[in-house]
């Protein structure tokens, strides 16, 4: 009896199909459709309209819909995805600390300015500039996700710090030149997403050095160390 009322219970349960989709997700499925453009699966045209939907995709369910017609998909579900230069699951928050938005117009983030973990840029017919130059790095890891329709989103990091991309382009460009900083300390720098008839470019800025995370680290470990000899 008492499996006869269990069976009869409705089950609320969530299922998989129904989660909210993360951005590491969508990221996952993006790979997918580029690995499938350039083996020849889809066209330019199928591809841009996929990824399209995929950005603006809420749920796992609906992301599968975009690549459950590819053999990769199947193939790499059983394991998680990770690609070169990224980094773990669970490091950044899922929202960003800073938007920086141009739709027929400009936008830009520069000078003496506080990076979040996470900024993410869109240009749409449009351009955005973030200059992080001379920011303050309150965080060792920053991932700037940059998202250019028919606009350009231009990306410039100190010449110091380690600068790694993982993004695509859609009848577009997008370029990150990497550089790897001999110092362990020094900020790391992700910039992914994608570029549809758009740019997006990141390279380090020549003479510019960021110098305020260490010395901060410096001045916290002081402060540590007198606290601790006070007591």
């Amino acid at each position: 009896m008492d499996l006869e009322k269990h069976a009869q219970q409705p089950d609320t349960a969530p299922r998989d199909t129904e989660l909210r989709a993360s951005d590491a997700d969508r990221d996952r499925v993006v790979d997918l459709l580029h690995d499938a453009h350039a083996e020849g699966r889809l066209t330019a045209d199928e591809h841009a309209e996929r990824v399209e939907g995929v950005l603006t995709a809420k749920t796992l369910g609906e992301l599968e819909g975009f690549v459950q017609d590819l053999p990769a998909a199947h193939q790499r579900r059983a394991a998680p995805y990770s690609a070169p230069g990224r980094p773990a699951s669970g490091v950044f928050p899922v929202d960003p600390d800073d938007n920086v938005v141009a739709v027929f117009s400009a936008a830009a983030r520069k000078g003496r300015w506080r990076t979040g973990r996470r900024i993410h840029a869109y240009a749409v017919f449009g351009s955005v500039e973030i200059d992080l130059s001379e920011a303050l790095f309150d965080h060792q890891q920053v991932m700037i996700k940059a998202f250019s329709v028919f606009g350009s989103v231009d990306i410039r990091v100190p010449e110091n710090v380690s600068l790694r991309g993982t993004g695509g382009g859609v009848l577009g460009a997008f370029e990150v030149v990497p550089q790897d900083s001999p110092d362990d300390n020094a900020p790391v720098i992700y910039v992914d997403g994608w570029a549809i008839l758009g740019s997006v470019e990141a390279r380090p800025k020549r003479g510019k050095l960021v110098k305020d995370i260490l010395d901060r680290v410096q001045r916290t470990v002081d402060r540590s160390m007198r606290r601790h000899l006070g007591h």
